[in-house]
């Protein structure tokens, strides 16, 4: 069995391929020569070809368009606070998005909350090498230990899309179980089987304002996230009570839980070792799952 996004960097190969060199032959203005780039050298590409950076400030859009196209989901995370992006020369290859976790844990003590961080999307593009996804994931979590306060970087995989973590094997994360996640999904207007996290979407808060005839200050959101805490307490209420009741007018259906996986990095040897006691000390580990599906 093969999991889902392995199915989608197969569907998507030509379309890649031949938007991948559309963008380097046609010049973007006067000045700019363009290139001839074959399939062959796409397909040759290595990860040192590649430039792996954070992008939080300007790439929104652009990401959100890439995930849209490759990854499982199909859907910009509801509460993003870092972008990281690989990209071959101007060409976007590839995306791992962070976020404010599902639900805080203590996996690090009551300091936890300070310091966790949750890897809630990722996708390459086809013809990337097979380890970009890895090299793009490692960079991500060396750079936010270097300029954030985050030391430890969650992530699940999903049963129902065939995904066992083989990229967070392959980084050596800590494999927590397969007992995680929110055991519901929820059917929307559009036939779209969602979580319980839809519902709490900036885009949906929105629309049901709108449809309840609230006007949506833009003071009230910043991106993807909403800021309740400038918004007045009996609209907070009241959308939240919209948000809620959306919800529990929708179809429900149990689902299976989810891999879960961990990975823990100090900015010194010392913090590291540090951090990975106390992490091994709260939290029971598993050796690697190695069979796909439910």
């Amino acid at each position: 069995m093969e999991c889902w996004q392995y199915g989608k960097r197969k569907s998507n190969i030509k379309s890649d391929l031949d938007n991948a060199i559309k963008h380097f032959y046609f010049p973007k203005d006067l000045f700019t020569q363009s290139l001839e780039i074959s399939e062959n050298d796409l397909f040759n590409l290595r990860i040192r070809d590649f430039s792996l950076s954070e992008e939080s400030k300007f790439s929104f859009n652009e990401t959100k368009q890439f995930i849209k196209k490759h990854e499982w989901l199909g859907t910009m995370s509801p509460h993003p606070t870092h972008i990281f992006t690989a990209r071959y020369m101007d060409l976007l290859c590839g995306v791992v998005i962070m976020d404010m976790p599902n639900a805080f844990s203590k996996m690090l003590g009551e300091k936890t909350r300070k310091l966790e961080r949750l890897i809630s999307r990722g996708a390459c593009i086809s013809f990337s090498p097979k380890n970009l996804a890895s090299a793009l994931i490692m960079f991500s979590i060396r750079w936010m230990v270097q300029n954030t306060s985050y030391r430890l970087f969650t992530s699940y995989a999903d049963p129902l899309a065939a995904e066992l973590g083989t990229i967070y094997q392959a980084c050596n994360f800590f494999y927590l179980g397969n007992k995680f996640g929110a055991g519901f999904q929820y059917k929307i207007e559009n036939g779209k089987w969602v979580s319980d996290r839809y519902f709490r979407r900036r885009s949906v808060y929105k629309r049901l304002a709108k449809s309840n005839g609230i006007e949506w200050n833009p003071k009230w959101q910043n991106f993807e996230v909403v800021l309740f805490s400038g918004m007045p307490e009996e609209l907070e209420k009241k959308i939240k009570r919209l948000s809620k009741e959306y919800m529990e007018s929708c179809e429900r259906r149990e689902v299976a839980s989810k891999h879960k996986y961990a990975y823990v990095l100090g900015n010194t040897k010392t913090e590291t070792k540090y951090l990975r006691r106390e992490f091994l000390s709260n939290n029971k580990t598993y050796p690697y799952p190695k069979e796909r599906g439910l």
